[in-house]
Formats: structure tokens, sequence, C-alpha cells
């Protein structure tokens, strides 16, 4: 099973001892999607609400850590974008699985109703 959240992550650079031009670039960020029922499967309804990013300066930090610049001088997560939980049928089958599992922890009547709540349109299956 393989599966990723995929960000478009902008950068903005604004060092002390230089100059630099473009001041800002933007990358796509992946994250692994962690298997469903284990610690962190639930980044998607922690994260994301209707497929965007819920909370995004508290996200913003959380790339900055993940990229490994959330501590140095000069360097910034400017802005960030959910684009797609790109994923194969393994992965996306077991999680339909695991919220069907407990879809009141949702507030839901149906997976399909949650994962639209959470990713919107954004699920891309890849084999």
């Amino acid at each position: 099973m393989e599966a990723a959240y995929v960000f478009r992550v902008t950068v903005r650079l604004d060092p002390r001892a230089a100059a630099v031009d473009p001041d800002r670039f933007e990358t796509t960020m992946e994250l692994p999607a962690v298997e469903p029922e284990t610690d962190g499967w639930l980044f998607f309804r922690d994260r994301l609400w209707r497929g965007e990013i819920g909370d995004e300066p508290s996200f913003r930090r959380l790339a900055a850590e993940r990229l490994g610049i959330a501590d140095a001088p000069g360097a910034e997560v400017a802005a960030a974008d959910f684009r797609e939980l790109r994923t194969d049928e393994a992965y996306l089958d077991a999680l339909k699985d695991a919220i069907a599992a407990d879809l009141d922890r949702f507030n839901a009547d149906s997976v399909d109703e949650v994962l639209r709540k959470y990713l919107g349109s954004s699920v891309h299956v890849r084999d």
C-alpha cells in the first residue's frame, strides 16, 4: 500500500547577508499517508476540510518542519495548498474500511460523505 498527501508549497527567502531574485519559489511536497488505523492516520481529518487546508498557519509551520527550514533564518513557508491524496487501490480500500468501522467519529452517514467532507474531490488513484 502506498499513499501520500500532496501539497503545493510556496517558500519565501529573505536572507540577511544576500539579495535573492526571485525571493519565492513553489515546490511540491508529499507527506506519506500512514497505514489506516495506525498512529497519525487521521491526518486528513485533522488537517483538511472540503479539499482545503483547515488551519493554514498551523500547516505552514508543519510544512516548514518537514522541509527542514523551521529554524532557518530568512526562510519561511509563505503559502500552502492541498492538491490531492495520491494513492493506490489497496490504500484507498483500507482507508475506506477504517472509516466505515467508525462513522460516528466523522459525524457522517457514509464513507463517501467522509471522503468528500475532508478530501473534497482530491483523491487520485494510481496503479
